[in-house]
């Protein structure tokens, strides 16, 4: 399976598109529904892609440990469920029990939110601050799933979203050398596919 990187488009300093989707439980949710929040993490993810399955735990870890600090999370699968029913909206709501997520798990079905932010893999992270602007997109930590490269043999820490994290929520400010995350490409439907250029 190809490995695909972010593509690190949507510049730092950006607004966070906005966005209504339904929820794993059918709720409707809204960007401006996190506008209190200290810091707002926009995962892009799906059930079965095994660079998901692969930190699966760790998104579940990073909930629990932040969002008692007053940041929120929201997950958003943009995959064609038609052609990949593994990451329909019902088994969505099945992965977000088993994988203990406490946050959001949203259904983007026309891929709009996807495109508007410039999301390429799954898993890609984009980390906004208390004012709305991006201040980190990119990958989560150096690991990644056996066999796909020498980094398989690294720990799942989550060390580059933490780290964005503790910045944001100390008012320190981040460095703009960020890597991006690796993953699956997002199943774009036919004649869906984005041009990121």
């Amino acid at each position: 399976m190809a490995m695909t990187p972010s593509t690190m488009r949507l510049a730092l300093g950006s607004f966070a598109p906005g966005f209504r989707l339904r929820d794993h439980a059918g709720r409707w949710v809204d960007r401006a529904d996190f506008s209190s929040a200290k810091a707002l993490v926009v995962m892009f993810i799906c059930n079965h892609c095994p660079f998901v399955k692969h930190v699966r735990a760790e998104l579940a870890r990073l909930g629990r440990d932040y969002q008692s600090q007053g940041v929120a999370f929201v997950a958003i699968n943009s995959n064609d469920v038609e052609a990949y029913p593994d990451d329909s909206p019902e088994k969505m709501a099945i992965e977000a029990r088993d994988a203990g997520y406490t946050f959001p798990y949203l259904f983007d079905a026309d891929q709009s939110v996807a495109k508007a932010y410039a999301a390429a893999c799954t898993p890609d992270f984009f980390v906004f601050d208390g004012s709305g602007r991006l201040v980190y997109r990119g990958q989560l930590d150096d690991s990644r799933p056996p066999g796909r490269s020498s980094a398989s043999t690294i720990p799942v820490t989550g060390r580059d979203l933490r780290a964005a994290l503790d910045a944001v929520l100390a008012g320190r400010p981040l460095s703009t050398d960020q890597r991006p995350s690796i993953g699956c490409n997002i199943k774009w439907k036919p004649g869906n596919e984005p041009d990121f250029g």
